[in-house]
């Protein structure tokens, strides 16, 4: 009986991403489970009222009753991912597949605020809202908040990336920011400036509210003092280069260590 209800999971999770890629065959569906496909579950899905089948086109669809199980599986698996990878750096993949088929609604709700109510899986595919992501709102006390919510001079864990293209995410993984490691906020104005792995680099707005942090459960470690913090502010007030593409104008003298400082930014591009 379990197994059989894993199976129906698994023809349903298959059919939401297919569409999601604009896929609706049956020949479609058969490829994408391979061995895995089975009539027989997919009859067993139309009786239950969960998918329509066309004989006449061989089209195969979510019922609006079968989206909302899809959608269920869809995010508890998504959501499953993205604790793996981003808090046990493990085989998420594989685990992912075990995790979506055990946990209740209410538990993965539960994660997803732990994690700040992520946008996205690690393969950068839409994770459904819940209730949870609906509701939350600031009322919330999240575990996980985005970088540019830190004071200057506090350093946090990266938790995750919502990257809004590869090529963005392809970059701040060349700049070593990614799940994991460690970052300080050194400037808010008039761009962001960050240390990561012994590098300071400068970051627009748009890229600093995709990375989110650990917040101050454990896994976030304040400034040494704020004296320190204002110190290397005012050090890193001339920076105006945006590794994004975007340039302001510098306004302040040039002295040897903003020179040097700058060629080392201007290096990271």
């Amino acid at each position: 009986m379990i197994n059989r209800r894993r199976e129906k999971e698994e023809h349903l999770e298959r059919l939401w991403e297919m569409k999601e890629n604009g896929l609706e065959s049956v020949n479609d569906l058969e490829e994408a489970e391979n061995v895995d496909f089975d009539k027989r579950v997919i009859e067993d899905l139309v009786v239950e009222g969960l998918v329509d089948v066309s004989e006449e086109t061989a089209k195969i669809v979510l019922t609006e009753s079968g989206k909302g199980q899809a959608r269920r599986i869809i995010r508890a698996h998504r959501i499953g991912e993205r604790l793996i990878y981003d808090v046990f750096g493990g085989d998420f993949e594989t685990a992912a597949c075990e995790f979506e088929h055990t946990v209740t609604p209410e538990l993965v709700d539960g994660i997803c605020t732990l994690l700040g109510h992520p946008g996205e899986c690690p393969h950068g595919m839409p994770i459904p809202e819940g209730d949870c992501c609906r509701s939350s709102a600031g009322a919330v006390n999240k575990q996980v908040l985005p970088l540019k919510e830190l004071e200057i001079g506090d350093s946090a864990r990266v938790a995750y990336i919502n990257a809004r293209d590869d090529r963005q995410m392809h970059r701040l993984d060349g700049l070593q920011i990614r799940p994991r490691t460690t970052v300080k906020l050194h400037q808010q104005y008039p761009c962001y400036v960050v240390e990561c792995e012994g590098a300071y680099i400068a970051l627009d707005d748009d890229i600093v509210s995709s990375i989110c942090v650990w917040s101050n459960n454990g896994r976030f470690q304040p400034a040494n003092s704020e004296s320190d913090g204002l110190k290397i502010k005012r050090r890193h007030r001339w920076t105006g280069v945006s590794l994004f593409g975007r340039r302001r104008q510098e306004n302040a003298s040039r002295t040897s260590e903003d020179t040097f400082l700058k060629t080392t930014l201007r290096g990271k591009k």
